[in-house]
């Protein structure tokens, strides 16, 4: 199946037949998959089930992953990019939203994720609902820690490329570094620039536009 996906206002056709989700494959009823009696991943049914504990829980593939609180550094970048990007949107209505966690985002049934930050389009402003967000977000941050850079840049860079979001940052306190995946035309979703506070570059994304942050300030201490 083909689902499209718009890229600076271009649609592009991402293929996601090999990882169908609960947003692709339809009965008749026109009602989304669900698991199947021998089907022993986690589903979204289960990830309710979790304690409200301070952690963040998330269920990738129908596996259970844990993330302690965040430290204090990781807070204030995640604080310094909402700033920026609300800023922009407050100034230019209808570009889109942006949230922070804790904040489901429901990809299919057996993946739900919380990301540090989200942001949903203007053209896709439907799959905010009022618990979670239900859909691929168009933007997605994830500010890198010992415990998730691994799943950051691995399992969740997997579930992003084949769940059609549009953009991904994943932002590196500790080499003071921003690297940007972005969907390309023809579907695929590489890395396409790995910004430095130490070349004084700017993060900029066609997805919002007048938004340019200066890597200096972002991340400094």
């Amino acid at each position: 199946m083909k689902v499209p996906a718009a890229v600076s206002g271009t649609a592009v056709a991402v293929d996601r037949s090999r990882h169908a989700t609960m947003y692709d494959r339809q009965g008749e009823a026109g009602e989304m998959e669900r698991p199947t009696a021998r089907d022993t991943r986690l589903t979204y049914e289960d990830f309710l089930l979790f304690p409200d504990d301070g952690m963040r829980h998330e269920v990738i593939d129908g596996e259970h992953y844990v993330t302690p609180s965040p430290n204090w550094r990781h807070q204030v970048l995640v604080g310094r990019l909402y700033f920026e990007i609300e800023s922009i949107l407050r100034r230019h209505p209808g570009i889109g939203r942006v949230f922070l966690s804790p904040l489901d985002v429901i990809f299919t049934t057996w993946d739900i994720v919380e990301p540090d930050l989200l942001f949903v389009a203007g053209d896709q402003i439907e799959i905010i609902t009022e618990k979670n967000v239900q859909g691929a977000p168009a933007l997605v941050i994830e500010v890198l820690s010992p415990g998730t850079r691994q799943r950051d840049e691995g399992i969740k860079l997997r579930l992003f490329d084949r769940g059609a979001v549009r953009e991904y940052w994943l932002v590196d306190p500790e080499r003071d570094r921003v690297t940007v995946c972005r969907r390309q035309p023809d579907g695929s979703f590489p890395r396409v620039s790995e910004l430095s506070r130490d070349e004084h570059d700017v993060l900029a994304t066609p997805l919002i536009p007048h938004l340019a942050i200066a890597l200096v300030q972002l991340f400094e201490t």
